[in-house]
């Protein structure tokens, strides 16, 4: 290549440079946003999504978008997260659409009602089944969009005073129990009962409660429930698979450029993947740790289950009738449940039953 040959390509090429520059500047603006939460520091595996997302998003746009998180209760109380961000008071939460069932039950159909789908039926629901997009066309009307978060797996049935045996054992009882298996446990006369996280043990040990439920082993051996509340029951059938959703500010969202708004999908995405992953690996030795320390495992009984799943049912026919929002998101998952069940008998179950069968045996 002889010289004026080279100096013509470098300056073709410099001025290229100089042109791209301004273009890549424009397509990743300085944003600032801020997050709250719906949760507590303390609770590392489902607080620290935010974090997680937060992170991610600095390091993929190096710094130029940028995301402040707030625990629930330093900005707004935990339970008025999405109506923050829907007011635009912060861009973004993180938070369970079950929360504000009481304003509308169908905010928390995507996230969980009792005997719904599992996490991986759920996630499946959420990104091929169209739960997405019919979840969002809800959230639009209250100036939200909203994308899955995190999963914890199913939950336990919950911390128990006495043991639960029948139906009738339910009459009376005063549970601590959120979201919207409160409603569907009333009819079998259990009194629901609403309280914050830090109130839980101290109610339980006085008997202003008899029960409570939390999450699962994880997070609930740092509450010492056992200590006041032996009996630990499982499956939380009124939590299968619950979805924790990140919620942006409609306009905020809209307003970002696609790049970032692709960015926040995918990586709210990554983040909902994460928290299961996180909880199947922690949960069993807490467990194993919780039943060291006093705890009785036990399961929910076939009459009790089923009276609650009947109960459920009632209570499905009662807002599909009343709410076309909810039965718009309900009738998808029904749809979606029967084949998804369907399927996990086949080769899941069995694989996992063998397998099961082999560990109590002792053989792995």
């Amino acid at each position: 290549m002889d010289r004026r040959s080279f100096l013509t390509k470098a300056a073709v090429g410099g001025a290229a440079a100089s042109l791209a520059a301004p273009a890549i500047a424009q397509s990743a603006p300085k944003v600032t946003w801020r997050l709250t939460s719906s949760f507590p520091k303390s609770l590392d595996t489902i607080y620290g999504a935010a974090d997680v997302l937060a992170k991610r998003i600095n390091e993929a746009t190096d710094g130029n978008f940028q995301i402040q998180v707030f625990a629930g209760g330093e900005i707004v109380p935990g339970l008025q997260a999405a109506d923050a961000a829907a007011a635009g008071t912060v861009e973004a939460c993180h938070t369970v659409g079950y929360y504000y069932w009481g304003k509308d039950p169908a905010w928390a159909v995507a996230a969980a009602v009792p005997f719904s789908l599992s996490a991986r039926g759920i996630n499946a629901w959420h990104y091929h089944g169209g739960g997405i997009d019919l979840y969002n066309e809800f959230l639009a009307k209250q100036g939200l969009v909203g994308f899955p978060g995190g999963n914890t797996g199913v939950q336990m049935g919950g911390w128990f005073r006495k043991e639960i045996n029948t139906v009738e054992d339910l009459k009376g009882l005063k549970m601590r129990v959120g979201g919207f298996a409160g409603k569907v446990m009333e009819k079998l006369g259990l009194v629901p009962q609403q309280i914050a996280g830090g109130d839980i043990y101290p109610a339980l040990e006085k008997g202003t409660i008899d029960a409570t439920e939390w999450v699962g082993p994880y997070d609930d051996e740092k509450l010492g429930f056992y200590k006041v509340a032996p009996y630990y029951y499982y499956p939380g059938w009124w939590e299968g698979g619950p979805t924790v959703h990140f919620m942006f500010n409609k306009a905020a969202y809209e307003a970002l450029p696609a790049a970032y708004q692709s960015l926040l999908r995918s990586t709210c995405q990554g983040v909902d993947a994460n928290m299961l992953q996180m909880y199947d690996y922690l949960n069993p030795k807490a467990l194993k740790s919780l039943v060291a320390n006093g705890a009785q495992l036990r399961p929910f009984s076939p009459e009790v289950l089923q009276a609650c799943f009947n109960a459920a049912n009632e209570v499905y026919a009662e807002l599909e009738a009343s709410n076309a929002d909810f039965s718009k998101l309900w009738q998808s998952i029904k749809a979606f449940r029967a084949e998804n069940y369907l399927w996990t008998q086949v080769a899941e179950y069995n694989y996992d039953t063998f397998m099961m069968i082999q560990q109590r045996n002792g053989t792995l």
